[in-house]
């Protein structure tokens, strides 16, 4: 009778031990995902509805246009673009990945800046999104770049009661290379940047790299026809000055630098094309005793600006 009553009572006598299985179950399995990386939950079924519609929605036009979207792939450059500040809509991460430092810092990376949506995805679906390149298991997808107009570089440097210094690049095609003008024309107190719409570098990720986060408060405008573009800003009254190496004037020598100005500099090797060296009011020579040939755009333009900002100072 004693005995029914304790079972009965709903206390529970001795177990037959489980050799430490409850133990090692009780382990802890790491820090838990984020609610938007797990499967099921309210806020992942959001982040892939919000990702689905991003990548699927027109670019809209501004007056400038944008550029297209643009997938990062690679632990190590996802992790570096994310670090440099690069813009980013989605982290897309690969399902059951392992979970080394470099996917650890990228998660961190995003959670510190919000705004950035977390997806998981099997690996068929990142290969399908990548090409089939060596994705590792992390994908950043970088929105398209807002580009200005040319005419509203002139406009917010006038707003600003100062005149206009602004750095036109024809037939640039390394985006490093715009970068690292970007980053010297914020350096050195321009205004922004002029690039043509067709055969020219465009504001991706590895030009946001390069720029060293100056791309965020230095803007890029870009233009259907540079030539047009040139002949708009004379007309405003802005000196266009083009760097050649059989340039007339040196460019210590230049009054125009001190005044309203568009610097234009062409590609390594080619230089400025015809018609835009013809639309140029003058053609400058950076002197150079050393007998290089040429400079790249981005030491040339840095160059030029240096002067400008030394007379206007």
């Amino acid at each position: 009778m004693a005995a029914n009553n304790r079972r009965m009572s709903g206390k529970k006598g001795a177990q037959v031990g489980s050799g430490g299985q409850r133990r090692k179950g009780l382990e802890g399995k790491g820090p838990t995902p984020p609610a938007e990386m797990r499967k099921g939950h309210k806020k992942n079924r959001i982040a892939s509805a919000q990702a689905r519609q991003t990548a699927r929605r027109p670019a809209a036009r501004g007056r400038g246009g944008k550029g297209t979207s643009e997938m990062v792939v690679g632990r190590n450059p996802v992790v570096e673009a994310l670090r440099e500040g690069v813009p980013a809509v989605t982290l897309y991460v690969q399902q059951f990945i392992d979970n080394d430092e470099r996917v650890r810092e990228a998660l961190q990376l995003v959670a510190d800046r919000g705004g950035v949506h977390l997806m998981e995805a099997p690996r068929p679906e990142l290969d399908r999104m990548t090409n089939g390149l060596n994705h590792q298991g992390l994908v950043l997808q970088v929105p398209p770049y807002e580009y200005a107009h040319p005419e509203d570089l002139a406009a917010a440097a006038y707003d600003d009661g100062e005149d206009p210094l602004i750095v036109a690049l024809d037939g640039v095609t390394d985006p490093r290379n715009l970068g690292a003008v970007v980053r010297s024309v914020s350096a050195f107190g321009g205004h922004g940047v002029v690039v043509p719409e067709r055969r020219a570098a465009g504001m991706t990720a590895g030009a946001w790299k390069t720029s060293a986060g100056t791309a965020a408060r230095t803007p890029v405008a870009r233009a259907t026809n540079l030539t047009r573009a040139l002949e708009a800003y004379k007309k405003a009254g802005i000196a266009v000055v083009g760097l050649a190496a059989d340039g007339e004037h040196e460019v210590g020598e230049l009054p125009a630098l001190d005044g309203p100005v568009v610097i234009v500099v062409g590609s390594e090797g080619k230089g400025l094309s015809r018609l835009v060296g013809e639309t140029c009011d003058f053609r400058v020579r950076i002197p150079m005793p050393g007998g290089a040939e040429s400079l790249n755009a981005g030491v040339a333009a840095g160059i030029v600006l240096y002067e400008a900002a030394r007379r206007r100072a």
